[in-house]
């Protein structure tokens, strides 16, 4: 009896186990299991209406992106990328500190037939991505494409772009570089010549996208570095994007900060400073050209402004002061006596050479300074 009883105990325990462990050890793996999730308002509308779209699970303050996107389905994603989606409608949204978002976009018909789906995608960080069916009333609908077959490409690296700004883009133009990375291919049959797509995107905006083609020939279980041109309009600058696809999937991202273009600043300011400068002195030879000229007495009359300055200055051939030497005195001209010089602070009897000419008295034999001689009676 106690036996039945203890058996019967430990049966009740582990029922409660059972029932208690996967409640409550399977509620967090599967939150982190499925991710990023989106749900929708409504399964279909027209174009001109609108929808709403919820999401959780995403990474907290993410930049998201809401697209409308054709031939596309959630199992599959977007295989087209967002070239088939209808990237003029799309709206962003940025998830609270909890992941969590509500947006509210207006209904468009993408560029290529549906199945259709909602997706929402991060801009910036890590890449992540979440699709929800939706029907667009009234657009064409038709077949998937069958998936491709055979070799699969995949980035076994992480990319890298290559080479340096030059003088010339210093002043807009186009940055280059090159995106190098490695890829294997992981399906059963070779890829020959492989064309990739790669494209560059600024901010929100849509990739601009090139095909490149890369020659050789990828066996199954082989590696390859491929090395692809990346080059952006002439003038931009700023935070851009670099994305890789082949077959219709991303395979790599890879953030490029381009520099502003100084030159072009510093030529537009010169070009200011320059150009009213050069109209200012075609102004004044206009203003030269016709003003009214003077006559020529007018001109001999004139002083020249110089004149005050240049008085007082001596002149060439001509000395001034103790060095000046006699003029000639002109024909015809009283020549004055050069015996007695004329010297302003002399009379003319008491000049220096009075003496000598006899104008000066003999002292008197009576003047007290006259010597005497003793006995001379």
């Amino acid at each position: 009896m106690r036996s039945t009883r203890t058996a019967a105990a430990v049966a009740v325990l582990a029922l409660a186990f059972a029932l208690v462990v996967p409640l409550g050890g399977g509620s967090g793996p599967a939150v982190a299991a499925d991710g990023p999730a989106v749900t929708l308002s409504t399964s279909q509308a027209g174009t001109g209406g609108s929808l709403t779209v919820t999401g959780g699970g995403w990474r907290p303050r993410a930049l998201l992106m809401i697209l409308i996107c054709g031939r596309s389905t959630p199992s599959r994603g977007v295989p087209g990328g967002t070239d088939s989606c209808a990237n003029a409608d799309g709206r962003a949204v940025t998830a609270d500190a909890e992941g969590d978002f509500s947006r509210r976009v207006p209904v468009a018909e993408p560029p290529v037939p549906c199945p259709c789906v909602v997706r929402v995608a991060t801009i910036t960080g890590k890449k992540a991505e979440a699709f929800a069916a939706f029907q667009v009333a009234g657009h064409s609908v038709e077949p998937l494409p069958p998936e491709a077959t055979g070799g699969r490409l995949s980035v076994l690296t992480d990319t890298e772009l290559r080479g340096t700004s030059g003088l010339l883009t210093w002043f807009g133009a186009p940055a280059t570089r090159e995106l190098v990375l490695t890829v294997g291919n992981v399906g059963a049959s070779p890829v020959d010549n492989p064309v990739f797509r790669v494209g560059t995107s600024h901010g929100v905006y849509a990739p601009q996208w090139e095909d490149h083609q890369w020659r050789g020939t990828i066996e199954p279980g082989r590696t390859a570095r491929v090395s692809l041109p990346v080059e952006l309009p002439a003038g931009a600058h700023g935070d851009y994007t670099v994305s890789l696809t082949y077959g219709g999937k991303v395979l790599a991202e890879h953030p490029w900060g381009v520099g502003r273009p100084w030159g072009v600043t510093v030529f537009w300011l010169l070009l200011c400073l320059v150009v009213p400068a050069a109209l200012f002195r075609v102004g004044l030879a206009v203003v030269d050209r016709f003003r009214p000229r003077r006559t020529a007495a007018g001109r001999g009359s004139r002083r020249s402004p110089l004149f005050g300055l240049t008085r007082g200055l001596p002149r060439w051939g001509v000395s001034t002061g103790a060095h000046a030497g006699p003029r000639p005195a002109p024909s015809g001209a009283r020549t004055p006596s050069r015996s007695t010089p004329a010297l302003p602070w002399f009379t003319p009897d008491s000049g220096p050479g009075a003496t000598a000419a006899g104008a000066l008295s003999a002292p008197r034999e009576d003047s007290p300074t006259t010597p005497t001689r003793e006995g001379s009676a």
